[in-house]
């Protein structure tokens, strides 16, 4: 029997991007070692054996430490996660947790809270959220412009201040179904260092639409208001995902 070596290593190595995402994406083999491992029978002939063992276990670990579905919550004609974003490809365990920061149209997390280093300074590019660089969970993605606006239509959705285990957010609730959605402070990152501001006091959602090649749109609360924003793209946010 012949093995397609290339596609069962993508398919390892893909399965474990998409399970672990490690700390700067550097995963734990390349493509080409585990062809290498294989080709020359470094790892046993039973394979394909061994690795539906691996993907089982991968899998479990996965469902079990990872959040990676959320039942979500329609407000105003549009379906949230009712959690933001943590790693790649999951949510956050509770509503008032922050997650990861990102920059616009970039799939590398960043702290909320930790210092960090290597920082990405550079001015993303594209004319809109791409697909592949979206960190969304399997079936969400992130919102545009127009979704961002229904959460703001205050003639359908009120909000307000409040506190959940202690974190400060807005919580807004949709004025024919009594749905609700809390959105938790979050602060941003400053596009130039990467310096964490406002942690406590505001939060910061990108949308996947562009302002021009410099802004992208994005929803900002605090205490007193809550309104859609333009800010410089390389600034790490927040992401809050709707369905797809």
């Amino acid at each position: 029997m012949r093995y397609d070596f290339k596609n069962l290593a993508i398919n390892i190595q893909n399965f474990i991007k998409k399970t672990f995402f490690l700390k700067n994406h550097y995963y734990i083999c390349s493509t080409n070692s585990l062809i290498q491992m294989m080709k020359y029978k470094i790892l046993p002939l039973g394979l394909l054996l061994v690795a539906g063992l691996v993907f089982a276990f991968l899998n479990s670990y996965s469902q079990t430490f990872r959040n990676t579905s959320d039942r979500g919550v329609v407000i105003n004609g549009v379906k949230w996660a009712t959690c933001n974003v943590a790693n790649p490809g999951a949510f956050t365990s509770k509503p008032e947790d922050t997650g990861m920061l990102y920059q616009w149209n970039r799939e590398i997390a960043w702290s909320d809270t930790a210092d960090i280093s290597n920082w990405d300074a550079s001015i993303p590019g594209g004319n809109t959220w791409e697909y592949e660089n979206d960190p969304s969970p399997a079936g969400w993605r992130v919102p545009n412009f127009a979704e961002i606006q229904t959460l703001l239509d205050t003639t359908r959705v009120a909000n307000e201040w409040i506190t959940v285990n202690g974190v400060d957010g807005r919580k807004f609730t949709d004025k024919f179904t009594g749905n609700s959605l809390f959105l938790p402070t979050t602060g941003y990152r400053n596009n130039n260092h990467g310096v964490l501001n406002s942690a406590a006091t505001h939060g910061y959602y990108w949308c996947s639409t562009q302002l021009n090649s410099l802004n992208a749109y994005g929803l900002r609360f605090s205490d007193s208001y809550a309104s859609s924003n333009d800010d410089f793209r390389g600034e790490g946010k927040a992401l809050r995902c709707v369905a797809e």
